[in-house]
This record gives C-alpha cells, sequence and structure tokens, in this order.
C-alpha cells in the first residue's frame, strides 16, 4: 500500500479558499478519485496520466481516496504520488469537506474529480467553499455543471449535451483532450507495419474485469483453427481470477502468455497485430498506437465510446459482454486476422485521432499556459518586425542582416495577399502575443515553414507547443501533406522543438550556402 501523505477524519473546511498559481514548482494539483474490483481502475489510471503532466510542468500530485486497490497504490507510490485517505461516502457532503480540506493542507491549486459517484451537488460544494475545480465527465448527465473546467475526452462529447452549465464553466471535448500516461509518449510516430496475415492478438479488458469476460475470450481463441495464433492475455492486478486463467490458457492448446498487472502496455500493443479489448480508457491507448481492435463494452459508460470509435471505422463493436458469445467473437477475430485492408485503414485512422499530448493539453489549461493560433492581420506588421530583428532570431536565420523597415514592410504585403502563404499569431489565453508560424507553399502538398519566438517564451518549452499547433492548423486546411523545415546545425532549441513536434531528421543539406538540418513532417505517416 503507498504511503499516506495526509490523513483526514471528519476534518471541517473553511470558505474562500482559492490559491493563485504563481510558481508551479510549488503547485499540487489533488485528484479525487477511487479504484476497486467494483468500479475498476480507469478513473485512476487515466487520472494518473494528468497527474504525470503536472508532474512534468514542474508540480506535485497527490491523490484523494475512499478506496484504493493494493496494486494501483503500489503504482502511484512508484510515480511518487501521494495517497490521502478519504473517510467519508464517495460523492456525499462530507466526502466534499474532506477534500477541500485536504486540499488546504497540501496547497492543492486545482481539484481534478473523477468517478460516476460525484455529481452536480459535490461540484457545488467545492465551489462553495472557493475551489478551482476540474470535472471529468463521461456521460454528459451530471448538469448542471459548475466546476472551472469539464473535461469529456470522447469522441461522442458536444457541447449542446452542456447546456445547462455555469458561465465560468469552461469545456475541454473530444480526443484532443484525452488522457494517455506517460510511457505512451515515446510512441507518437512510431509506424506500425501492417502485415498480410495478422497472428498475434493482445487481450486486455481493464485493472479488474468483474464480469470476467476475460475466460470468454480464451474460449474463443481456443476453439479457433489457426495453429500459429499468438495471444497475449493483459490481467489487471486488481483482478482476483488470475490464477484460474493463466490454468485456463495453459489448457487451452493454443499459445497464449498471461502478463499480470503490468506497467508498460505500449509494448504489447506494438507487439500485436491486433486487439480484443474492453471498451474504457484503453481504447485511446490503442488509437494511438494503431492497433486494430475489437471492442466489447463491459459497463453502461463503455457504449458509446464503442459506438462512436466502430461509427469512424477505428475500431469494430461486437456489443456488450452479456451478448457476446465466443463463438460471434471468434468469427469477428477471423475476419480482422485475414483482412490487412480493413486493418491497415483502421490503424489510420486510429492514429488520426489520438496524439497523447492531451494530457498536456489540459495541464496547460489549468496553468493559463494554452497557446491559440489566429491568422495574422494588418495591426501584426511591427509586431513581425521587431521579432524578426530581435538578435537570436538573425543569429539562426540564414540571411543574418538586419531587415530594413521598408523592405519588411513590402515583405509582409505581399505576403498578406499570397494564397500560397499562412502567417499565423501564437497567443496566450490572455491575448499576448507569444511567436509566429509560417507556412509557404510549393508545388504540390509541401509547404515550406518558419517559426519565431517572442524572447520572453523563449526556454520555457512553447517552440514545440506552436509548432505543433501550427502542424496541425496546416494539414487541417487540406492540400498540405508535407512540411519542411530547414534549421541551422547549432540550433539546438530549435532542433528540438521541432523533434519534439514529430518532425523527421532528414540530415544535413546546403541553404543559401549554410549548413542546415533538413526536417520533415508527413501528414498521417504513422501507418506503413
Amino acid at each position: 500500500m503507498a504511503k499516506i501523505l495526509y490523513r483526514t477524519r471528519g476534518m471541517n473546511s473553511g470558505v474562500g479558499f482559492s490559491p493563485e498559481i504563481e510558481d508551479v514548482s510549488q503547485a499540487t494539483l489533488l485528484i479525487r478519485a477511487d479504484a476497486n474490483v467494483a468500479i475498476g481502475t480507469g478513473h485512476v489510471m487515466r487520472c494518473l496520466a494528468l497527474a504525470q503532466a503536472w508532474q512534468d510542468a514542474g508540480g506535485k500530485a497527490v491523490f484523494a481516496m475512499e478506496q484504493v486497490s493494493p496494486s494501483i497504490g503500489e503504482r502511484l507510490q512508484k510515480e511518487s504520488i501521494g495517497i490521502s485517505e478519504i473517510c467519508a461516502p464517495a460523492g456525499t457532503g462530507e466526502d466534499a469537506k474532506n477534500t477541500v480540506a485536504i486540499a488546504r493542507e497540501c496547497g492543492a491549486s486545482w481539484i481534478a474529480v473523477d468517478g460516476y459517484r460525484f455529481g452536480s451537488d459535490y461540484q457545488k460544494a467545492l465551489k462553495a467553499d472557493g475551489v478551482k475545480a476540474l470535472f471529468l465527465d463521461d456521460y454528459c448527465q451530471d448538469g448542471p455543471y459548475s466546476a472551472d473546467v469539464v473535461l469529456n475526452q470522447n469522441i461522442s462529447a458536444e457541447e449542446y449535451a452542456y447546456r445547462e452549465r455555469e458561465p465560468h464553466t469552461r469545456l475541454l471535448l473530444g480526443a484532443k483532450y484525452c488522457l494517455l500516461r506517460r510511457e505512451f509518449a515515446p510512441w507518437r510516430e512510431w509506424k506500425r507495419e501492417i502485415i498480410p496475415f495478422a497472428r498475434r492478438v493482445l487481450v486486455t479488458m481493464g485493472g479488474s474485469d468483474p464480469g470476467n469476460f476475460t475466460e470468454k475470450v480464451i474460449h474463443a481463441i481456443a476453439a479457433m483453427d489457426c495453429n500459429d495464433l499468438e495471444a497475449a492475455i493483459v490481467v489487471g492486478g486488481s483482478n482476483p481470477r488470475a490464477e484460474a486463467l493463466l490454468e485456463l490458457a495453459e489448457k487451452s492448446g493454443k499459445k497464449m502468455k498471461l502478463h499480470r498487472d503490468i506497467s508498460d502496455m505500449a509494448e504489447l500493443m506494438s507487439w500485436a497485430d491486433v486487439a480484443i479489448s474492453a471498451a474504457g480508457t484503453t481504447c485511446w491507448e490503442l488509437c494511438l498506437l494503431g492497433l486494430p481492435s475489437i471492442l466489447v463494452d463491459l459497463a453502461d459508460n463503455q457504449t458509446a465510446i464503442a459506438q462512436g470509435l466502430d461509427r469512424r471505422g477505428c475500431a469494430i463493436h461486437v456489443g456488450r459482454s452479456d451478448d457476446v458469445t465466443p463463438l460471434k467473437l471468434a468469427e469477428a477475430l477471423q475476419r480482422l486476422l485475414d483482412c490487412k485492408e480493413n486493418r491497415k485503414n483502421m490503424s489510420r485512422r486510429c492514429r488520426q485521432l489520438v496524439d497523447a499530448r492531451g494530457a498536456s493539453r489540459v495541464v496547460s489549461v489549468l496553468l493559463g499556459e494554452e497557446i491559440r493560433l489566429r491568422p495574422a492581420e494588418e495591426r501584426d506588421i511591427r509586431l513581425l518586425w521587431e521579432w524578426a530583428n530581435d538578435a537570436q532570431v538573425r543569429a539562426a536565420a540564414f540571411s543574418t542582416e538586419t531587415i530594413p523597415w521598408e523592405i519588411h514592410a513590402a515583405w509582409f504585403a505581399t505576403k498578406l495577399s499570397d494564397p500560397d502563404c499562412r502567417i499565423l499569431i501564437s497567443e496566450e489565453g490572455n491575448g499576448r502575443p507569444i511567436g509566429q508560424f509560417r507556412t509557404d507553399r510549393r508545388t504540390g502538398g509541401d509547404a515550406d515553414i518558419s517559426v519565431s519566438l517572442s524572447r520572453e517564451f523563449r526556454g520555457k518549452g512553447y517552440g514545440g507547443r506552436l509548432i505543433e499547433e501550427g502542424v496541425a492548423a496546416a494539414f487541417a486546411e487540406g492540400g498540405v501533406t508535407q512540411l519542411h523545415a530547414f534549421v541551422k546545425p547549432d540550433n539546438l532549441a530549435s532542433r528540438r522543438s521541432f523533434e519534439w513536434a514529430g518532425f523527421e531528421n532528414l540530415g544535413e543539406e546546403r541553404v543559401k550556402g549554410t549548413a542546415a538540418i533538413h526536417y520533415i513532417r508527413v501528414k498521417d505517416a504513422r501507418v506503413e
């Protein structure tokens, strides 16, 4: 069991709690979520991704929990995340008081709440104490909403479903904000090879699998007429039937291996050709790895996810666990294994949906550090001139001379009227300009890009985020399929930013007689 950093027993909360974030290195994120066999581990595991992103930004994370399984407690302890005990029934007014008291004690700047027992009254109770609250939602049925931020990472999330909300409540909707743990970050640009006949199957039914659907899957694979089939069966740390499932797999006559409470799902997902999975938070991990999947909804909250991914051609939804027989499952699996074109299309669509940066986007919102892009306007002419003539910008350029105002003004007027040029200005949420992202179209689908940051935003991670948002905007407009950037070899900060944003290093070339590293980012290049 993880160490209890803060205990609360009947603690009373005060009024007017609203700390400001002046230095994130001193800020704490308090997460209210539970995990056990009955409710599963999904809420805690996706909140773990949020906690990791908060840590990556320099802060500290603490979980406030009424119920925690030993395996989850150990995992949080390994992540240097504390656990504080809630001594009240989940979702009650007393629970809310305990949570606010813990937030005071550990100096939390935000409280994130995830779980189906926390409804509208719970949000109101937190806000009555002046707490900044993030509410993770799946059902769109817990209104009216009064939290500062509501996050629904599902592809079916729509703004109209949140009509009953306070004016201050901000919505973060869709897979752009899906929460993936740190272990998935290195796999953002990994390329999956789609082979003609798939034979490796990953099976994962969540942390606890209370209905024991894993047993049905083992029976389905055992009945298939495919001798070279391999299966990796993932059994969560909260699953009490691990030994029985191991025995069943060993007697199946097929090559099956059980993996108990693993910490690196990405490796197994990269190994597999297809997956059979519960339609919970694991779906987003499967999407990132481009793994064609058969989805089963083990609970009511998973149905919309499974149906939505099926409609988009990202997965195959075979139905609710109670209605799915081993025979039905085996038939669906055989069809997917044998059809390369179907698997290739599913993989490509999945990779377009999820990029593993959702947690950092959410943290940026909480910290007030998100960036927004807008088209450049005539009023930006002096701003761009000042940025262009900054000493560091000129040193990094391939023409290092200072740019006279008259030349800049003529250039700017030409670029604004050029249909093949797009200049975007990035801004903070308060409208303060951060930098610029420019694309110049070549023939075909290629474009060259240019990026610069205002001096006060350098060295703080804004470069990669600006490039990432600019790339998304360029590809979203249509017509552009490849983006090229050329960076001087000694401009390490710029090189790190492009590599963070998923650009491939093509090696050294010459630009205007000067050595340059050629970077390229290809639209939808992660599936071969």
